[in-house]
């Protein structure tokens, strides 16, 4: 019998594939769940028998919650990195962590292909591909949902036929949850316009009224909720989720351009990266100077785009992660965000490393470090090329407007 590895979340989508695979096709399934934060204990347990009722022949779960963290997330949160301004990046980078793992299981049981259950329609499929074809080439990749062109209904149809009994109300939503937020996609992003309805949403409104939350930061990474220290920053990511998350922050459509070239919708909840990134990007702009934000924001745009393109294995990402680790040696202090309903607002900081220091002056006030002739002087200096490049111009070319570029 050939030797599958399947990458397994229990869903509908691997539910289908462990059925086709073992009873339409023979195959001896060996499957495995990576878990970067979306499962509680209990969760994984039911999934383990999930699998095996299925008809596995193994199963297999991977704790890499922190190792997805210090290997994809930090650097995210270095980079304050928002696909289209929008989206924290919580499905597209802890595929990459899982692809990584799947193809370890393969190595590891010398199998003879590896499966997933990626549509042919959307992002996913490349990455898992793509880290497999460079992880384990030569191994096989069976991807049945997209080869036959599988729709959800379809899916279900099957599944019931076979026996199988899950909640196929849930399965009418396609949910995606991690350490870095959750994606959520059903009919009503399918189109170019529909908002998910409240119970679609995995994490419901119960707080309302406000109230503030203090992040400390230590050179980048979350260290301290409400002064309270924790073991390491996924810890202190899940403790601000369970804050945030029921105010309903960071709820939203993404609206995106997948890899293979097709415009796509989909929700996402990230209450906790959302408040991150936002309070981490305020201290930033506080304790950096000009030109360390400025190319900040270019190779962070770029990390965050080929990441969501799959392409974490490229050199150049090492290259911009070292980039990313070394701008946030100053990067220290507390950052005040007030929380509401749906929303939320970064009200201060507090820092060693704030440049914003009244013994430099105040800003529209008055100046400590310099003189009006400082200014002055400066001011002409600092126009000295301009000034020479226009006059030059206005000689060459008398009939020409003073005022042209």
């Amino acid at each position: 019998m050939t030797k599958v590895v399947l990458g397994f979340s229990g869903g509908l989508d691997t539910s289908y594939c462990v059925k086709y695979l073992t009873e339409d096709l023979g195959y001896e399934v060996h499957s495995i769940t990576v878990n970067t934060g979306g499962f509680t204990e209990e969760e994984l347990k039911h999934i383990d028998a999930h699998a095996h009722q299925l008809g596995v022949r193994s199963h297999k779960t991977v704790n890499a919650v922190k190792s997805y963290y210090d290997s994809i997330v930090k650097f995210l949160i270095y980079g304050n990195v928002l696909k289209n301004n929008t989206y924290p990046l919580s499905v597209s980078a802890e595929r990459l962590s899982q692809a990584l793992h799947i193809a370890d299981h393969v190595l590891e049981l010398n199998a003879q292909a590896v499966a997933h259950g990626s549509t042919g329609a959307g992002n996913d499929q490349v990455r898992f591909d793509m880290i497999f074809n460079i992880m384990i080439p030569g191994v096989q990749i069976i991807t049945p949902i997209r080869d036959l062109r599988l729709s959800r209904e379809q899916e279900i149809e099957y599944l019931k036929i076979k026996g199988v009994e899950m909640n196929f109300e849930k399965a009418q939503y396609s949910i995606n949850k991690g350490l870095w937020g959750t994606s959520v996609g059903g009919r009503e992003t399918l189109s170019s316009k529909g908002m998910l309805p409240e119970e679609a949403w995995p994490t419901q409104v119960t707080k309302h009224g406000n109230e503030e939350v203090k992040l400390h930061f230590e050179k980048g990474e979350l260290k301290k909720v409400n002064d309270r220290p924790f073991h390491h920053p996924t810890d202190a990511i899940q403790y601000l989720q369970s804050i945030a998350g029921p105010y309903g922050i960071g709820r939203d459509i993404h609206v995106g351009d997948t890899i293979i070239g097709i415009k796509g919708r989909v929700g996402f909840e990230a209450a906790a990266p959302m408040v991150i990134l936002k309070a981490h990007h305020a201290l930033e702009k506080h304790v950096l100077t000009k030109w360390q934000q400025t190319w900040k924001d270019q190779l962070s745009q770029f990390y965050g785009n080929w990441l969501h393109e799959g392409q974490i294995l490229d050199p150049v990402m090492r290259d911009i992660e070292s980039f990313l680790e070394t701008s946030q040696r100053n990067v220290t202090g507390n950052v005040f965000v007030e929380l509401y309903p749906y929303r939320f607002q970064v009200t201060g900081i507090e820092s060693p490393f704030d440049l914003m220091s009244s013994k430099f002056g105040k800003y529209g006030e008055m100046n400590n470090g310099w003189t009006g002739e400082d200014v002055r002087g400066f001011s002409k200096i600092f126009g000295n090329q301009t000034m020479i490049y226009h006059q030059i111009k206005n000689e060459a070319s008398p009939s020409s407007s003073k005022g042209g570029v």
